[in-house]
């Protein structure tokens, strides 16, 4: 491991630099940091090369040397964003991405990734990281997208909710987000009928029960939170239709989209989720997996 010492005992974000350009991630986490006023820690995992005659065209120190270069190359960036306002910490560990991630996560308060749009299997390979990430911890870890950049105009968090008595850890996280950014906190929920009757169709009076029913429970779990300006000034949307697809449609224009996950309860991790999995395959703003609640 090659780290710079820091000072700072305050967690910091940690941002996952791989193989490729990851201004986007470094950028994100940056200002991340920024706004925390902790350190930015750069990660990069190297794979461990077995030495022998078929290794020939890689070795250990030429990986080493490419994962310096590209931290390096992050910490430039890095510092573009920060100014030296905030510690730039380069880390280089051996092994694999997930657990070396997972490890710096320990002490991390927000975990940032980047996925790419090169290829479906790019997007894949990426995004498994990410989830396989939030499998094994519960600080907050964001998916953001190659080249993304903020939509402009006024700042806008989209929250899923799912279901809403069940939903404070992933309410309280979107609101304090929506707070440091500046932005209005949109939450969305969907409902729909079982899927052996999703088909049929119902009267327009009976659909709006069901919408006033899920509005009701949303803005009351937003009241449990105890933040008055937030349970007032909040962007309810609820609607028919999947989960998945409303969370899609109602994040376009956003600048993040918050959503929760399964707890990791086993030891060797969990599933973060159907939900949680579809939208960082298909989201085209940053994705954070927000820490999950702690169940006993």
């Amino acid at each position: 491991m090659i780290e710079h010492s820091d000072s700072s005992t305050a967690p910091p974000v940690v941002v996952a630099v791989g193989p490729d350009d990851c201004r986007a991630a470094v950028r994100y986490g940056a200002e991340q940091a920024l706004r925390a006023g902790c350190p930015l820690h750069l990660v990069h995992a190297v794979p461990v090369v077995p030495q022998g005659p078929e290794t020939v065209l890689i070795t250990a120190e030429g990986v080493e040397k490419f994962g310096r270069e590209s931290l390096a190359l992050a910490a430039e960036q890095a510092e573009d964003v920060v100014h030296g306002l905030v510690p730039v910490v380069e880390v280089l560990h051996k092994g694999a991405p997930v657990p070396v991630l997972v490890r710096a996560a320990k002490q991390a308060r927000l975990v940032v990734l980047e996925h790419r749009h090169l290829s479906r299997l790019a997007r894949l390979v990426n995004r498994t990281i990410a989830g396989g990430v939030a499998a094994h911890t519960r600080v907050p870890v964001v998916a953001v997208p190659t080249a993304w950049r903020p939509p402009g105009g006024d700042p806008v968090v989209v929250v899923g909710v799912d279901v809403p008595e069940r939903s404070a850890a992933v309410l309280a996280a979107a609101s304090s987000e929506a707070r440091v950014r500046g932005a209005s906190l949109r939450v969305v929920h969907a409902w729909s009928l079982p899927d052996p009757y999703d088909g049929l169709r119902i009267s327009p009076e009976e659909a709006q029960r069901w919408t006033d029913r899920s509005r009701a429970e949303i803005c009351s779990a937003l009241d449990a939170l105890g933040d008055v300006e937030v349970a007032i000034e909040a962007d309810v949307r609820v609607r028919r239709a999947t989960t998945v697809e409303a969370l899609l449609e109602e994040s376009a224009d956003a600048d993040l989209l918050v959503v929760g996950r399964h707890d990791p309860l086993l030891p060797v991790g969990s599933h973060i989720g159907p939900v949680a999995r579809a939208v960082l395959r298909e989201a085209t703003c940053p994705v954070m997996l927000a820490a999950p609640e702690v169940r006993r």
